[in-house]
């Protein structure tokens, strides 16, 4: 038991680590701040063309979706930022990070907002267009505020995993939570500072969950 507290749970350790893993949560929240709008607004782009009379552009949006969710977001992280320089494309390791879960959490926000979008009666929007409003005035005022709501709980689920998901981002070497602890990690051959940054994944994450929890109750009511 000893031997466990010392390598899982030295608070000396801990300690030492937590300015350098404080500095990698700053760096997780920035990504998160950046990636899940640009996903959020992105999904939705390609969730309104997935339903989309216009046949063409209709299925280049399946298409998209389809891809990126079945693309590892590991597989494209290292992809786009080891694979691209040799077609002359160098970029950073935080712009690599944007792109890389910009196009996998596109891809799984459509699916969510589609799910909500078709969620809504027809009759909803036929009525909102007989009294004048044109097609994107009844998608922004009618037809979304209805499918947000029934997606809602789906919406911050994923909002969670986005979260979750910022940890790839060490494999760039971004100094992001995860990166942080393991520097530490490396340089103590202790395991403390990894349950030091899954604690404060957990305080971060754990009232989001609560959230989530308490909408599912509510629209199942």
């Amino acid at each position: 038991m000893e031997a466990i507290l010392q390598q899982f749970f030295n608070l000396d350790i801990m300690a030492k680590a937590l300015p350098l893993v404080l500095k990698g949560l700053g760096v997780t929240l920035l990504i998160c701040a950046v990636v899940i709008p640009l996903g959020a607004l992105g999904g939705l782009v390609f969730a309104i063309g997935s339903v989309a009379k216009n046949r063409a552009v209709r299925w280049v949006s399946i298409a998209f979706v389809d891809l990126f969710r079945a693309t590892p977001p590991l597989v494209l992280l290292i992809f786009i930022y080891a694979g691209l320089p040799f077609a002359g494309l160098k970029i950073s390791p935080f712009a690599a990070v944007t792109v890389g879960f910009f196009l996998n959490n596109s891809a799984y926000f459509a699916e969510i907002f589609r799910a909500g979008l078709l969620s809504v009666p027809k009759g909803q929007g036929e009525a909102a267009r007989s009294t004048g409003l044109t097609g994107a005035q009844t998608l922004l005022w009618v037809t979304l505020p209805q499918a947000v709501r029934n997606v809602l709980p789906d919406l911050l689920s994923n909002v969670v995993e986005v979260v979750k998901l910022t940890s790839l981002a060490s494999v760039v070497s971004l100094g992001e939570m995860l990166h942080a602890a393991g520097l530490v990690r490396s340089v103590t051959y202790n395991a403390s500072p990894l349950v030091l940054a899954a604690g404060l994944y957990l305080l971060l994450l754990w009232p989001l969950v609560r959230v989530i929890a308490r909408f599912e109750r509510r629209i199942a009511s």
